[in-house]
């Protein structure tokens, strides 16, 4: 009689996959920034990893996947926290909110990547390309959260330019982290530095959008 093997509870399985896909991740940003993202290759990862090469292209059917894998939290966090702002705040004042906590806390998808990833994402014309693409990503994804504050349609101008003016600074500011990080400065001097900053760019827009889409 063939004794059947149990099936491992959703969970484990879950939790099973979520450590496989760790550990590609891992190893194809190790490889990354030893090689450089062009040079290397699936296989490699694969072979480094200790899985078929379809196994780490069944997690990441892309290989940008592999280096910017926080693609959909960062394409989603602005309009995540207009969508889930407080009563009475407007965007403005809940995206400003939402960055100065992301500077005090160095969280990776402000910017906070380390010298070794900026490097490697400044050093390759595809990771620069994509980047650049869930910026673009990120601001259309606001545009449709304020459209939906506002109750107006997402190609109404005035939501384009909000859209634009907010997404902008956040871009700015990204920017100026990765900047500061590829000059070697320790991450706890760019908070101190960029907090500054960031008051500076979202007072510009104040006058503009301080009550623009308040809940």
């Amino acid at each position: 009689m063939a004794i059947e093997t149990p099936t491992p509870p959703a969970g484990l399985r879950e939790a099973k996959k979520q450590e496989t896909r760790q550990l590609i991740s891992d190893h194809a940003t190790r490889l990354f920034i030893a090689q450089g993202f062009e040079r290397t290759t699936i296989a490699e990862i694969a072979t480094a990893a200790r899985v078929a090469k379809k196994t780490v292209t069944n997690y990441f059917p892309r290989k940008e996947e592999l280096a910017l894998d926080h693609q959909e939290e960062f394409a989603a966090s602005l309009a995540h926290t207009v969508t889930t702002r407080q009563a009475g705040e407007s965007a403005l004042t809940a995206l400003r909110r939402a960055f100065t906590h992301a500077v005090s806390t160095q969280d990776p998808v402000a910017g906070f990547s380390g010298r070794e990833f900026a490097t490697m994402v400044a050093d390759s014309p595809t990771l620069s390309t994509c980047l650049r693409g869930l910026h673009d990503q990120r601001e259309l994804r606001l545009a449709e959260a304020l459209a939906e504050a506002t109750g107006t349609s997402a190609d109404d101008i005035t939501v384009r330019t909000a859209a634009g003016l907010l997404s902008a600074v956040h871009r700015v500011l990204f920017q100026r982290i990765q900047e500061l990080t590829l000059d070697g400065q320790p991450d706890d001097r760019i908070a101190e530095t960029v907090a500054g900053e960031a008051d500076r760019a979202f007072d510009m827009l104040e006058p503009a959008l301080s009550d623009y889409a308040t809940a």
